[in-house]
């Protein structure tokens, strides 16, 4: 492939990755006005949470399809799925038709997030994936600071349903020059059977997981998650007796694929959902504007683009287990740093927490990506790399949705402490900037909700730790060491990859 190949197939896929990415949070400084525009202010959640929960189900499902109908078609489809989605968000009538039409762009992006990486791992060697890889992992920082700013520019500038519309262009150009990039690689001629009850078992026990997360503490969230427990006990039994299964269990055989996906999980939820409250911790107890407490933010952000930079980079000299583990330790750091501040009291303090957090991410995510790519197998590379974005984002979701549950639980009972009702305070003059004194009750609301988020970052902590446990049990060695199962046969050369792995793969290398 040429020089100019390359980098047309890495500005596609960042591009691709940077809109998906970037549509998580987008929407945050635009949804006042919309729901000022179309009501429903008893669904405004919904309009975050249906986004989050299409695109975490879908992302395993687009990744064993791509293993099955190739790179290209499922590449394809999904960005067509996304862009379809924010054509109809804009021209929504109702918070039901936005809510709906989230749902389909969630969808999309749901097969957009794995796809960047899997092709990525396709069409490049371990040396060209430790150079790029940085890179497509700094998307995610990029598109956080971002997002929030362009969808605020739009709003003010031209109108709400720019938010959606700024989509169709670029992600029209990013689907047309990765198109043009993986044409005319070779056809699939056997493809097997899609396993379409392990997906439906799949993608039904982690609706039910997700609804019930977002409704933990309630019969009805219990209720939800037990339901998703027997979907999963299901999803294996089935998975074991599939042909080709969606979810290949075999995978979780494999130590460096099992620790990858727990690491994914533990720093998941303890980043995600940190990243959650940290802008609130800091706007209720300094009384910032929401601007200033979300730019605390910008530390981790810009720290996790550097380190994933320098991390990949680091891959062909270092045993990726040290990286992974180097990161692991600051991440625990950041984390126990973050914690002490609620108890200390030192807001200054929040930029060297949040940066140890987001470089311990820029240092352990690409190594382990990297690592689990190396050395699985091609028929399932696809399969692999979308259940270490899956893991992140379940970990995460889960991560936001205990904590929630703890901030509430604490928060209610510090009230209870300071002879205050829960039912009747309200958080709005302690988020607002221009007070310039607060009431006692007001006074004591602060003193509560501080003491409240002391608990919602200790489990960030105690998911870090575990996370930094779990890496050591990884196994050790260099990323050029790594070779999957098929490569290492006895006549010496590589063994093909099945005809339905390879209908997208680039020509060799020149």
């Amino acid at each position: 492939m040429t020089d100019n190949r390359r980098v047309l197939l890495i500005v596609g896929l960042m591009l691709s990755l940077f809109l998906a990415s970037m549509e998580s949070t987008v929407i945050a400084t635009a949804m006042p006005t919309i729901v000022s525009e179309l009501g429903g202010l008893d669904r405004y959640s919904w309009a975050f949470s249906i986004y989050l929960l299409t695109s975490t189900t879908t992302v395993p499902v687009f990744g064993k399809l791509s293993d099955v109908y190739g790179r290209t078609a499922i590449y394809l489809s999904a960005m067509g799925l996304f862009l379809l989605g924010s054509l109809l968000c804009g021209l929504a009538q109702t918070m039901n038709q936005l809510i709906a039409f989230r749902g389909v762009q969630g969808i999309g992006a749901g097969g957009l997030l794995p796809l960047t990486f899997i092709i990525i791992g396709d069409s490049f060697t371990v040396a060209e994936r430790t150079r790029v890889q940085g890179f497509f992992s700094s998307v995610w920082g990029v598109s956080s600071i971002v997002g929030p700013l362009l969808g605020g520019f739009l709003v003010d500038v031209v109108s709400w349903p720019w938010v959606f519309f700024v989509n169709l262009v670029p992600g029209g150009l990013a689907a047309l020059v990765v198109w043009s990039v993986l044409r005319g690689g070779r056809r699939a001629v056997d493809r097997p059977r899609v396993d379409y009850a392990g997906a439906v078992l799949l993608t039904g026990g982690l609706v039910a997981l997700l609804l019930g997360l977002f409704a933990l503490g309630t019969p009805v969230g219990w209720t939800l998650v037990g339901g998703a427990l027997l979907l999963f006990f299901g999803l294996v039994f089935v998975e074991r007796r599939a042909p080709d299964p969606i979810v290949p269990i075999e995978l979780f055989r494999d130590r460096l694929f099992t620790v990858a996906c727990l690491h994914g999980v533990l720093a998941g939820c303890a980043v995600f959902g940190s990243t959650a409250f940290v802008p609130l911790f800091v706007q209720a107890s300094a009384g910032t504007s929401a601007t200033v407490a979300g730019a605390t933010l910008t530390p981790m952000l810009l720290a996790w683009v550097g380190t994933s930079i320098v991390s990949s980079r680091l891959l062909l000299r270092v045993n990726y287990r040290s990286l992974a583990l180097s990161g692991m330790v600051l991440l625990t750091v950041g984390s126990l740093l973050l914690w002490r501040l609620t108890r200390a009291g030192d807001q200054a303090g929040l930029v060297v927490s949040t940066a140890l957090m987001g470089s311990g991410m820029g240092l352990s995510i690409p190594a382990f990506l990297i690592a689990v790519q190396s050395s699985v197998k091609r028929t399932v590379l696809g399969s692999a790399t979308s259940m270490l974005q899956f893991a992140r984002s379940i970990g995460g979701t889960v991560g936001v949705s205990i904590m929630g549950v703890v901030l509430s639980a604490r928060l209610a009972g510090a009230l209870a402490a300071a002879k205050l009702d829960p039912a009747a305070v309200t958080l709005d003059r302690l988020l607002d900037p221009t007070q310039d004194g607060l009431s006692a009750s007001d006074a004591a609301l602060r003193g509560a909700l501080i003491e409240a988020m002391g608990g919602v970052f200790l489990i960030a902590l105690v998911a870090a730790a575990a996370g930094l446990v779990a890496t050591m049990l990884a196994p050790g060695g260099h990323v050029t060491q790594l070779a999957p199962p098929e490569a290492g046969k006895a006549d010496g050369g590589p063994q093909a990859a099945p005809a339905h792995a390879v209908d997208d793969t680039l020509p060799a290398h020149h």
